[in-house]
């Protein structure tokens, strides 16, 4: 019963984490009404939430997989009482980094539920729960669509306060509902490190999850104000239409990961990024708020599906270092939210416009598609060279001339001969002598005729022992019709 409960439960505690993390921005309208900000700063002070945030992801990552997602669930709500307390009786703008910087803990928490919940499911399903656990990322709309409204009613500083009964109404469940008896990894962090940090693909991912959860982050942080000031929109009315942004990006988010547990993630990945960087040149040329809305929501889509493939790759991936690959990635995934909107902040104060920073966006999604797109070929690429290297049957490919261009290891085992020993040499070197000049000369007329020839043939080893062999020669041709290259598969049969 307990376990069944952890899906709910963790997605419940990100819901909640998520609300505590966007306190600020989503207040700062009122919130700039009683403190002091300037305008230079106002990015700043939104986006410091999203630093400690993002860092913590990989300690947490780690420790859900050392103590169990129950105890870091209830010890990050414990802590996140402290800054929500404070937040609510700030009096300046000093206050608000303080208390921010510590709020990150709110977004930390995501880390805990990807690493703790596939241990409770098999492999073809860790996307639809990985993507169900992202739903969790509702909280910043609840929070950006419930927050000013309750602080037009009762103030903002008692409007945080109620977060404090939020917090204890969670660390009570998990105290009770939370799995005791969670399965734990206790592998060394640095080595958990070394097995991941050299693994190029860890850094595509985290480059990817930059981009899509870094730029759901930023449109939560920077639409309330954005709209506010350019498009002459009531407070409420541009909470609402963030809200719906981030709701839009969080339903697609289980449908990212389903999608991926049906499909090949890596194209959908090509599609995620497509849409990017089309929306993002929409957006630059600052259309009319209908165009502007089109935009946006094709960004959520994208960034939802994006979401949810994402970690569906990564423990595809990096199984036994979950945790810390789990938390590597989703700390890049909440810096992206922060470096945007200052970015945006520094390009309108020197130009007065945000085009060139969306137009910047449309760039680094294409060169993300890119590396998707490379990504794609080579992972097909490796699974070839895998099943090359990992055959039985000895394996040699030979240009149109004779010349030998590659073995694999069972070729190597097989003949005796090494692959630096064969390369560029006639396969004439493991001839037994058995065979008349005839034999061959039937042998290649059938090739050429029929594109192969298989049969039984003497060969010889490095050693000099004979043996024999069951032969099968193929033809590959290019588009024309024309040999290019000879493939041998044999394996040994003397003894059958």
């Amino acid at each position: 019963m307990i376990k069944k409960m952890q899906l709910p439960l963790q997605t419940l505690n990100l819901v909640t984490g998520f609300m505590v993390w966007v306190i600020i921005s989503s207040l700062m309208p009122f919130i700039s009404e009683d403190i002091s900000i300037p305008s230079g700063k106002l990015a700043m002070v939104t986006a410091i939430p999203v630093v400690l945030g993002s860092i913590l992801r990989i300690p947490l990552g780690y420790y859900a997989n050392i103590l169990g997602a129950r105890i870091i669930f209830m010890c990050s709500f414990i802590l996140l009482l402290f800054p929500v307390y404070f937040i609510s009786e700030a009096t300046t703008m000093a206050h608000l980094i303080i208390g921010g910087t510590f709020l990150g803990i709110g977004g930390a928490v995501f880390s805990v539920g990807v690493t703790s919940l596939p241990k409770y499911y098999t492999k073809d399903k860790h996307g639809l729960v990985n993507g169900i656990y992202g739903i969790g990322n509702l909280g910043t709309a609840v929070t950006t669509f419930s927050a000013p409204m309750i602080a037009a009613q009762i103030g903002w500083g008692p409007a945080v306060k109620l977060y404090l009964i939020l917090l204890l109404i969670f660390i009570a469940l998990n105290f009770f509902f939370g799995d005791r008896h969670e399965p734990k990894l206790k592998t060394p962090i640095i080595e958990q490190i070394k097995g991941v940090a050299k693994n190029e693909k860890l850094w595509l991912f985290s480059l990817f999850y930059f981009i899509t959860f870094g730029s759901f982050v930023a449109f939560t942080i920077y639409l309330p104000n954005f709209l506010v000031s350019n498009f002459g929109l009531e407070k409420v009315d541009a909470g609402m239409r963030t809200a719906g942004f981030i709701a839009v990006a969080t339903f697609f988010r289980p449908v990212g990961g389903w999608l991926a547990d049906k499909f090949q993630p890596l194209f959908l990945l090509i599609g995620t990024f497509s849409i990017y960087t089309v929306a993002a040149i929409i957006l630059a040329f600052m259309p009319s708020m209908g165009l502007y809305t089109v935009g946006c929501l094709a960004i959520a889509v994208s960034a939802g599906i994006g979401n949810g493939v994402i970690f569906k790759l990564v423990p595809l991936y990096f199984n036994k270092q979950a945790g810390i690959a789990n938390g590597i990635v989703s700390m890049m995934g909440g810096l992206g939210g922060f470096f945007p909107p200052i970015m945006l902040s520094i390009i309108h104060a020197a130009t007065g416009q945000y085009s060139i920073g969306f137009m910047l966006l449309s760039q680094v999604a294409l060169a993300s598609l890119v590396l998707v797109v490379w990504l794609y070929f080579n992972d097909k690429l490796a699974l070839t060279s895998e099943v090359f290297n990992s055959t039985g049957q000895g394996i040699m490919v030979t240009d149109v001339t004779g010349l030998i261009k590659s073995v694999n290891p069972a070729f190597s085992k097989l003949t005796g001969y090494s692959e630096e020993e064969v390369l560029g040499k006639q396969p004439s070197i493991l001839k037994s002598g058995r065979q008349s000049k005839e034999f061959y000369g039937s042998m290649w007329s059938e090739i050429k005729a029929k594109g192969m020839w298989q049969g039984e043939i003497w060969n010889k080893r490095k050693n000099g022992q004979e043996y024999l062999q069951w032969l099968n020669i193929s033809a590959v041709k290019d588009e024309t019709g024309e040999d290019v290259r000879y493939v041998g598969t044999f394996s040994d049969i003397t003894n059958k």
